[in-house]
């Protein structure tokens, strides 16, 4: 597990590299941006209940989001052997889950961003730009993926706050975590446990998101499908 979590790292650090080289960073920023607003407006309802606010809260800023997890990435490759030992399975799983999903996301955010820089070149991004270029650049299984990614998460997120001691055993490890020059990587856990905690029974935030992204996804790559006049994207 901790090689794959390894590997996930470097995958992203590799893609990072090629795109600062084409010089599309800011583009995919912009984009990560954009989808974060989109998917606030879509699960607008989850959003505005108090106890699903941190964990939507999370899946935009800790696994969506333009924010650069560059020192949180080099913690967890640094530590994770260490990790391996002392985390159960199921954290160590949803972890690996994390990164992967992060990893993907970034892959086709970095194939979206090339579409949209070689055909509608400094415009901004709008919901008819973002529809044609998901749909031009395609990977209808991948997206799927990310999808399922996203459900297992969830199942194994639902899982790890149901630990006994997780909570303190995070909550103690975080001056550990500091002397160890680890810090962004204990937030990071910090604000995911404290953040599926809050919601109790995770499955009702987790199979709504899922549900209304998947016929997202369909509604996108359904033939038929006319742009702009079908566009199934909310106004953003």
């Amino acid at each position: 597990m901790a090689q794959a979590i390894i590997k996930h790292i470097h995958r992203v650090n590799a893609l990072r590299d090629l795109a600062l080289k084409l010089n599309i960073m800011p583009l995919i920023h912009a984009l990560q941006e954009w989808q974060c607003e989109r998917l606030l407006v879509s699960h607008d309802d989850l959003a505005q209940q108090v106890r699903y606010q941190k964990a939507m809260a999370f899946f935009v800023e800790e696994l969506y989001g333009p924010k650069d997890f560059s020192q949180r990435d080099a913690d967890i490759a640094r530590v994770i052997p260490k990790l391996a030992k002392v985390l159960p399975d199921k954290a160590m799983n949803a972890m690996d889950d994390a990164l992967s999903l992060n990893a993907l996301s970034f892959n086709l955010d970095m194939d979206m961003a090339q579409y949209l820089n070689s055909h509608y070149p400094n415009a901004p991004i709008t919901r008819d730009t973002y529809a044609e270029a998901y749909r031009n650049v395609g990977r209808q299984d991948d997206r799927q993926h990310q999808i399922d990614i996203i459900s297992h998460l969830g199942d194994q997120l639902a899982d790890v706050v149901k630990i006994p001691g997780i909570g303190m055993l995070i909550k103690l490890s975080r001056r550990p975590a500091k002397l160890a020059g680890v810090l962004a990587l204990h937030e990071f856990l910090e604000r995911g446990f404290n953040a599926f905690k809050a919601i109790g029974d995770v499955q009702s935030f987790i199979q709504p998101v899922l549900e209304r992204e998947k016929a997202l996804m369909y509604n996108l790559f359904e033939p038929t499908l006319s742009l702009p006049d079908d566009n199934p994207l909310p106004h953003v």
